[in-house]
């Protein structure tokens, strides 16, 4: 029998439509039709006992068949870290992991320390990597027989900074003739206290030759690739000045460096050799005791003495894996981690800046740049940036980092000048002095910047969010699509009420 049902027949919507595959072909599709609302009185017998139509739509075996699988795309090829090219002195030696005279100097200032007997201020900062330094110099001090009631520690406040007037006030409380600042980034400034001191300076963040607070003795790792961290480094200047260094710190320094450079770096030339210390320690124990370290700054009640009390208390990693400080510490992070870092992201209109917003009381927004910096691909895409609106009152917080993808790029990538520039292009020429002091601090490959609400507004207007670059289609379909399908269900009733 011909089927002879009209389109306007069939109830809206079908209850429902199964595909059953006995075989490939023919592939038979039944549709289920509520029969009240489809067959209504004065229609033929034989249309009310009609409960299921039975369509056989034969096909040729290759519409079937299915597609190749497109085959993944290759990670990008970033070269490790160690192999950096160093640079090299008149006499052909590598400058590592500072400048020779530096290190010298800051042996010396330390020295000099240890033997004066007074009181010393160690500063550092409230990373894995500026704590650990921290300790390292601690424990130095006092290998070298400096009474431990003379030194004290310093930790700033959440979202300060050592230039700040109220920092500089609680660092002068302590009365300190030896104060030591260790990893908190450099910049030219006024001494470090008003009062008479001395100051050493030991860092690794990108800093010009007079970018140091005035009247201070300095080391700085930026400029001696590849760049060592700041815990690297004072292990380095340390372990010269007394045996014990090295057992009694080593720890403290994969701690720091991976917590910089990340768990996966390489510990071969010109980094020292660490196999001793893995294995004394084991790798999952030294990089557990990284995250619990780092989770106290990063949680909303910025619990940094926590941190510093539980590392300068450890002897090995695993005291600081039982700390029930920590531990809860890194699960509140955790979770609100999880909670951010499925913000989609929004594009400039060159295509080269990732932009993520997100608004928490917590310091998460570096450990999502840095995941998505792992994830997020483009051949354009220069820079992620995810920007934290609630960590701060009236004040943005952001983070940059250089995506995979464009870690091998010849030139490289420079996020420093990435956010300068952008900066410089504003139709205000106030701009980039308005944006402060905080702004584009910290590394080439991973900066950022604490800025008001109303000056990062502006800046993102520069970016152009979400605006498609000049010439370039405003959707672009895919190539991949497969043909759109003729023979459907509508046009089928259509010609079989037309027949």
């Amino acid at each position: 029998m011909k089927a002879s049902i009209s389109y306007a027949s069939l109830p809206r919507p079908f209850t429902s439509i199964h595909t059953t595959r006995h075989s490939v072909l023919p592939r038979q599709i039944a549709i289920q039709l509520p029969i009240h609302s489809l067959f209504k009185s004065g229609r033929s017998t034989e249309a009310k006992t009609l409960l299921v139509h039975q369509i056989e739509m034969k096909r040729s075996a290759s519409s079937v068949s299915k597609a190749t699988p497109r085959a993944k795309k290759p990670r990008p090829e970033v070269p490790e870290y160690h192999l950096t090219p160093s640079i090299r002195d008149e006499s052909g030696e590598i400058v590592w992991p500072a400048p020779r005279a530096q290190i010298q100097r800051a042996r010396e200032f330390i020295l000099e320390c240890a033997s004066a007997k007074k009181k010393t201020l160690i500063v550092p900062d409230k990373d894995a990597d500026g704590l650990t330094s921290g300790a390292i110099l601690q424990k130095t001090l006092v290998l070298l027989g400096l009474d431990p009631h003379l030194i004290s520690a310093h930790l700033l406040q959440k979202g300060s900074n050592i230039h700040d007037e109220s920092e500089r006030a609680a660092m002068a409380s302590h009365t300190p003739e030896y104060i030591f600042v260790l990893d908190q980034g450099s910049r030219k400034s006024p001494p470090v206290i008003d009062a008479p001191h001395k100051a050493l300076i030991i860092d690794h963040h990108w800093a010009l030759d007079d970018d140091f607070p005035e009247g201070s003795d300095h080391v700085t790792a930026c400029n001696s690739p590849p760049v060592a961290t700041s815990s690297l480094l004072t292990y380095h200047i340390c372990s010269e000045l007394h045996k014990d260094v090295q057992s009694s710190c080593d720890w403290l320094c994969v701690m720091g460096t991976h917590g910089d450079l990340g768990n996966t770096l390489k510990w071969e030339p010109p980094f020292p050799d660490m196999k001793a210390t893995f294995k004394a320690y084991t790798k999952k124990a030294l990089n557990d005791a990284v995250s619990l370290i780092n989770a106290p700054r990063r949680t909303a009640t910025y619990n940094v003495p926590g941190a510093w009390a539980a590392l300068t208390a450890a002897s090995s990693p695993s005291d600081l894996l039982k700390n029930h400080s920590l531990l809860a510490a890194r699960a509140e992070v955790n979770a609100e981690v999880e909670r951010c870092t499925h913000t989609a992201p929004k594009f400039s209109a060159d295509a080269k800046i990732a932009v993520f917003r997100i608004s928490s009381a917590a310091q998460i927004h570096p450990v999502i740049a840095t995941r998505w910096a792992g994830h997020l691909q483009s051949p354009k895409l220069e820079v992620i940036l995810v920007a934290n609106e609630g960590y701060l009152p009236d004040m943005v917080n952001f983070s940059c980092r250089i995506p995979r993808s464009a870690r091998a790029r010849d030139p490289p990538v420079n996020i420093i000048e990435v956010l300068r520039d952008i900066a410089g292009r504003a139709a205000n020429p106030t701009l980039r002095e308005r944006l402060g002091e905080s702004f584009a601090r910290g590394h080439k490959e991973a900066s950022g910047g604490i800025v008001p609400k109303a000056e990062f507004e502006e800046f993102m207007e520069i970016l152009e969010i979400g605006k498609k670059a000049e010439g370039e289609s405003p959707r672009k379909g895919r190539k991949d699509a497969a043909p759109k399908q003729s023979n459907t269900l509508m046009n089928y009733f259509g010609k079989q009420a037309a027949a």
